[in-house]
């Protein structure tokens, strides 16, 4: 256990540094704004461009490491409606937060660098598979389901629109397409320029990490333990189980995609699922609290899935 603990304890470290830095007034809301601005916007693009354009698209993209990925994902969006509907009578937009909240995976600030630690830089090809749709299902799953569960009356032309804008405006995903344009089209990119593409990826997931735990200071828990609690179980425990089960048990994915895609469902929510609470005004506190004690909890979960996997 100590080992593993190994592993998982320097990324919450950093990220830790980076919430005590910003409760004691050692760094600014504003620098963190700008650490976070840098990092999602520039460096982590370069990254997932980067990853993308050197993939082997024909090997990298396992129908059965998606299904097991996004069949997971997919169900705890659903339990994540039913529950807070059924158990905890929350409004039907709430439940709808909810579930994503659930569903929505920190798989890049998160997900890399534990894999990484865990089995090495080379054992990120099913990770890169999975982030490259990550945003782009998520936004579909859960812009439809709010947009036509809520009647808000818009055509489907406008829905359209309205998960466009979400997932295009994204700069994770444009890093995305833009890498799989230069796979696709066979870009080979001058040497200068790969060295200041590594240069920006080396800072990519330390800052974001720091940054990331500047952000988690404001997501202050604050009443419904209970709906967090419910919300955590599903993204900690029944994501990792289902794509655990269905890889390991029913599709039989090769060991190493097993471990990607567990380790990749098992993350806390990410900070993308605030930002959809936010954007309907539903669910908020449940999903600022769910992003921050849902990451806290990872040093326990992610440890006691790197003890179970293959």
């Amino acid at each position: 256990m100590t080992a593993l603990l190994d592993v998982v304890l320097p990324v919450f470290i950093v990220l830790g540094a980076g919430y005590v830095a910003v409760w004691r007034g050692l760094f600014t809301d504003s620098g963190v704004e700008g650490l976070m601005v840098f990092t999602q916007k520039f460096a982590i693009p370069c990254l997932l461009f980067s990853a993308i354009a050197g993939l082997d698209l024909g090997q990298s993209f396992d129908w059965r490491l998606l299904v097991s990925y996004y069949a997971g994902s997919a169900a705890v969006f659903g339990l994540g409606i039913l529950g807070a509907r059924l158990i905890f009578a929350r409004s039907l937009p709430d439940s709808i937060a909810i579930g994503f909240v659930a569903m929505f995976a920190n798989t890049v600030l998160l997900g890399l660098p534990i894999t990484e630690r865990a089995y090495g830089p080379e054992a990120l090809v099913p990770n890169y598979a999975i982030i490259a749709i990550h945003a782009a299902f998520c936004y579909v799953v859960g812009i439809t389901t709010m947009e036509f569960a809520t009647a808000r009356g818009r055509t489907p032309l406008r829905l359209a629109g309205t998960v466009a804008k979400a997932v295009f405006s994204n700069a994770l995903m444009i890093g995305v397409l833009l890498g799989f344009a230069a796979n696709l089209g066979g870009l080979t990119l001058p040497a200068v320029v790969r060295e200041a593409l590594d240069l920006m990826i080396r800072a990519a997931l330390p800052a974001a990490l720091f940054g990331l735990g500047g952000v988690l200071y404001r997501y202050r828990p604050e009443g419904d333990v209970k709906v967090i609690a419910f919300t955590c179980v599903l993204s900690l425990l029944v994501h990792p189980a289902i794509t655990y089960g269905l890889g390991q048990g029913v599709i039989g994915l090769p060991d190493d995609r097993v471990r990607g895609a567990v380790l990749t469902a098992g993350m806390a929510p990410g900070v993308n699922a605030y930002l959809f609470a936010n954007m309907y005004g539903a669910a908020r506190r449940v999903a600022a609290s769910s992003v921050l004690i849902g990451t806290a909890l990872t040093v326990l979960t992610a440890s006691a899935w790197l003890l179970i996997l293959p």
